[in-house]
């Protein structure tokens, strides 16, 4: 057995303690430490030496640092994206947003889309990809955010389609920016109250200010919800995330604010996105 192996199975000991999968997460380190594959990885594994970073990489996992922080990055949808911890870790229950808007314009494609609060730009990308037409827009508040942003779509191969805007939303003339009417708006605002009891990983490393949304969660979805018969297209589309309790309040706000609303629920059934448009 390789010197490798023999530290990958120490590893996984060491991070059971703290991580529901500590065998992926030792291989996913070491790979990085290589820098491979990790299919490369688990083939060469009899061969290898184990690398001298792997120690302070398995450190930082072992404190709950999230993996993609590690690593620096995170596959969504079909794309690897650059993260850094100034950005919120895209998740695969995010990519429902992805396959509602598909669902929804597909007999329309939307020429003009924006991502508020796009983070890592992960949204708006796997939409411009969606939509091979459209132009967009990503919102965000936080320039090292849009930082990240600007570097994944290009990249991508994007720059040319997506245009990125400093921009607050708790501000008067936020939207100024966004340039019209648009057809897909796509959002993942923050919406977790404030004294949730949240995984170490998310609440010492992932920005506050993209998650806690007030006491109810619900402070970003009431400044957005009333703006939205007088940024979205006439038969444009808004889709936001919402947490796994907000439908009834979400609903109830948007019908308040004369909105259909719709419910689309992640793989796992759980309650994921709210499908917006003018009632």
């Amino acid at each position: 057995m390789s010197a490798a192996a023999d530290a990958l199975r120490a590893a996984t000991a060491q991070l059971a303690p703290t991580s529901p999968t500590p065998r992926l997460d030792a291989e996913l380190l070491m790979a990085h430490a290589l820098d491979m594959a990790r299919p490369d990885l688990l083939l060469r594994l009899p061969d290898l030496a184990e690398p001298t970073e792997f120690a302070a990489l398995l450190a930082r996992r072992a404190a709950q640092e999230p993996i993609a922080y590690i690593v620096g990055h995170q596959d969504f949808w079909d794309m690897t994206l650059d993260v850094t911890p100034d950005v919120l870790i895209p998740r695969a229950d995010s990519e429902t947003l992805i396959e509602a808007a598909q669902d929804m314009l597909a007999d329309r494609p939307p020429h003009r889309i924006a991502d508020f609060g796009t983070g890592s730009g992960a949204l708006l990308l796997a939409a411009l990809r969606l939509f091979p037409a459209a132009h967009g827009v990503g919102v965000d508040a936080s320039a090292a955010a849009l930082g990240v942003a600007r570097g994944n779509a290009d990249r991508l191969g994007l720059t040319r389609r997506a245009r990125f805007c400093l921009a607050n939303w708790r501000e008067q003339g936020w939207a100024n920016a966004l340039g019209g009417p648009l057809d897909l708006i796509l959002c993942n605002p923050p919406y977790v109250e404030s004294g949730a009891a949240l995984a170490q990983s998310v609440r010492a490393f992932e920005p506050a200010s993209a998650l806690f949304a007030g006491a109810d969660g619900m402070d970003d979805y009431d400044r957005l919800l009333p703006q939205l018969r007088d940024l979205l297209a006439p038969d444009g589309a808004a889709i936001f995330e919402i947490g796994a309790e907000q439908w009834p309040p979400v609903k109830a706000l948007a019908e308040r604010c004369t909105l259909r609303a719709d419910l689309r629920r992640d793989l796992a059934g759980k309650p994921r996105a709210v499908l917006l448009k003018r009632g």
